[in-house]
């Protein structure tokens, strides 16, 4: 669409122009530079003149037509004049075209620009044409007006290329260019499509504040140097399929306003998007980022699908107003603080990602990156999680994914996380020494748990302290963390699973010196001790076995009689004969002596023993003290056996 032309400026311009058509709206008249050795520019000159400047002319000459207007015709006529003959094409030196005009068709095809090009502030009305052009010094088109096509497809820029606050009304076609220089197109307007297909950006490629008010192109697009397209924004569809980046890629603070389109892009280095803003459905990827994708700050209007083999993956206060898709490879991803209302999926993508076509995306950037965890051919590619601090749990789905370096203080609504497939979590060292033997009770562990039993005086090696960003964190944190993830576990029905968050949330109220009392904390340490919190039900069959020996050793040796007592009559018969009335009773037990442990006497007293672990009395006579013995045997052994059961029951059920 056509502009309408701006009134001329009244300022004339730094150069001797050449004043023509002046009138009192426009005192300046005609801004075109003087003809050397002339007082008038090459549009006004006089026929002969200008034959006789044109004649004089030899290829790859130096040119300068500041503010001139050029017809197609006379354009022609001045580039025939510097048409080298052995190639056919113009070959011009350094040239000066500001604030030219050209009304009709520019064609400047194949033509060589030997030393500086400046087009700043040129209007060109018609088709530009600088396809196939090669541009061997600087090429200038800053606040350049093309109110036509604009083909600069397979040119060459071998300088810096300059498109700052250019204007681009029709369509802008850069495809297969090359740009050995710098390229900046910094604040630069596209009306209608622009194409960068297969184009080769070999130093930095700045579009910073650059609209695109159409479809933006760059499939198969490779950028060698820095690519930065900071506030950019994108009116209309983005498409960077196939497009290569092989140093870092900015997109901060950019603005995608309808698709876009990065199937099949490949980043050797990191690949920004801070505080971008994707209004509608986005499909990312599936993309290969050889360093960290950065997503944080961006906000997600529409749907999302990402789809990353990427090494990180940060997505620190990422806000997501609809349903979200993560499916990654390699990734370690930080979640922190992130805000979701919708159903959030984060997966593991067991094999590499296919095209359309069924071919695999290529994810040998990752392979060649020096801190790839693992190699891209294996089986099963790790996604960890590093952080959920901060992120409210109720809507969010994880899939397959490594969480032993994750960290959960600070997550809302962390009992409605679901867990699905293989999530594995942290792991107790192994049996480790420093003084003496220690072990510990295989089980699953948080990371800040690690933090914090590492950084204790005196703590045994094996506990992990390098956790990033773990914080001042101690039990009376973690025991709601445990809580939570105990009762996600419970409302999958996985109850085996629930146990090892129990047991951990039991451990850190027993270490908790500030929301546990002593006496609670006294209790705990017993119910640990002698049953693991009735996990651990070869602790307390270990009790109950060393609790059943002691009472058969104090049976044996001080519960059982020496003998067994006899059964004796006494009578009275009262004065003067008549009824006689027996009283019968037991002579008093005797506490053994000599000999106390033999067969006889052990089996007496497993007799008791037994008896008294399933609460039953056993009919043995004992002395006093084995009374008393035998009572406290019926109270805590059968205990023990039912903390054993009980244990027992916590790892089988579902």
């Amino acid at each position: 669409m056509s502009h309408p032309s701006p009134e001329p400026s009244p300022t004339p311009p730094e150069w001797p122009h050449c004043g023509h058509g002046t009138t009192p709206e426009d005192p300046v008249g005609c801004r075109g530079i003087h003809v050397p050795g002339h007082s008038a520019c090459l549009a006004h000159l006089g026929d002969a003149d200008r034959d006789a400047y044109l004649a004089g002319l030899t290829p790859g000459a130096d040119i300068d037509h500041r503010g001139t207007s050029f017809t197609a015709p006379l354009l022609d006529a001045l580039l025939g004049a510097l048409r080298d003959p052995t190639t056919g094409h113009p070959r011009l030196g350094s040239v000066r075209f500001e604030s030219a005009t050209f009304h009709g068709h520019a064609v400047f095809e194949s033509a060589t620009f030997e030393g500086t090009a400046r087009f700043e502030s040129a209007t060109f009305q018609g088709r530009a044409v600088f396809e196939s052009a090669t541009f061997e010094g600087l090429a200038w088109f800053e606040s350049a007006t093309f109110e036509g096509d604009a083909w600069f497809g397979s040119a060459t820029v071998q300088g810096h290329a300059r498109f700052d606050s250019a204007t681009f009304e029709g369509t802008a076609s850069f495809g297969s260019a090359t740009f050995q220089g710098h390229a900046r197109f910094d604040s630069a307007i596209f009306e209608r499509d622009v194409w960068f297909r297969s184009a080769i950006f070999q130093g930095h490629a700045r579009f910073g504040s650059a609209i695109f008010q159409r479809t933006a192109v760059f499939k198969s697009a490779t950028f060698r140097g820095y690519a930065e397209f900071e506030s950019a924004t994108f009116q209309g569809v983005a498409v960077f399929e196939l497009a290569i980046f092989q140093r870092t890629a900015e997109f901060k603070w950019a603005i995608f306003q309808d698709t876009t389109e990065f199937e099949s892009a490949t980043f050797e280095r990191d690949a920004r998007f801070e505080q971008a803003v994707f209004e509608q459905s986005v499909s990312l990827g599936p993309l290969v980022c050889a360093g960290r994708v950065k997503l944080s700050g961006a906000v997600f209007g529409g749907p999302v699908t990402l789809s990353f083999a990427a090494l990180r993956l940060e997505c620190r206060r990422t806000r997501w107003s609809s349903t979200a898709e993560l499916r990654l490879r390699y990734a370690t991803v930080d979640f922190a603080h992130a805000v979701f209302e919708y159903p959030l999926t984060i997966a593991a993508e067991p094999s590499p990602f296919l095209l359309p076509e069924g071919q695999p995306v290529a994810e040998q950037a990752v392979a060649d990156a020096p801190d790839a965890p693992d190699a891209p051919d294996a089986p099963d590619a790790t996604v960890r999680i590093a952080s959920l601090r901060g992120v409210d749990a109720a809507h969010l789905v994880l899939a397959d994914v490594d969480l032993s370096g994750c960290l959960f203080t600070g997550t809302v609504h962390l009992d409605q996380l679901r867990l699905e497939g293989l999530c594995s979590f942290d792991k107790v060292p192994l049996n480790t020494l420093r003084w003496h033997p220690v072990r510990f009770t295989q089980r699953r562990t948080l990371a800040e748990e690690h933090h914090w039993r590492a950084s204790r005086p005196g703590a045994v090696r094996g506990w992990n302290v390098a956790v990033f960003d773990a914080g001042r964190v101690g039990p009376a944190q973690l025991a709601p963390v445990y809580r939570a993830l105990r009762k996600a576990f419970e409302d999958g029905k996985d109850e085996p699973g629930a146990a090892d968050f129990y047991y951990g949330e039991m451990e850190m109220r027993r270490h908790d010196r500030t929301g546990t009392s002593p006496a609670e904390r006294g209790l705990l340490n017993g119910y640990w001790m002698l049953s693991g919190y009735g996990l651990r039900a070869s602790r307390a069959l270990g009790w109950l076995a060393a609790a059943m020996l002691i009472t058969i050793m104090l049976l044996m040796g001080f519960g059982l009689s020496k003998d067994s007592p006899k059964q004796e009559a006494t009578g009275t018969v009262p004065p003067g004969g008549g009824k006689v009335s027996f009283e019968i009773d037991k002579a008093d037990l005797q506490n053994p002596t000599g000999d106390r442990f033999t067969g006889e006497r052990f089996e007496k007293a497993l007799n008791v023993t037994l008896n008294s672990v399933v609460f039953r009395s056993s009919g043995q006579d004992l002395t006093t003290v084995g009374t008393y013995i035998e009572m406290a045997s019926r109270v805590t052994e059968p205990v023990l056996l039912g903390l054993a059961v009980l244990a027992v029951r916590n790892r089988v059920k579902r």
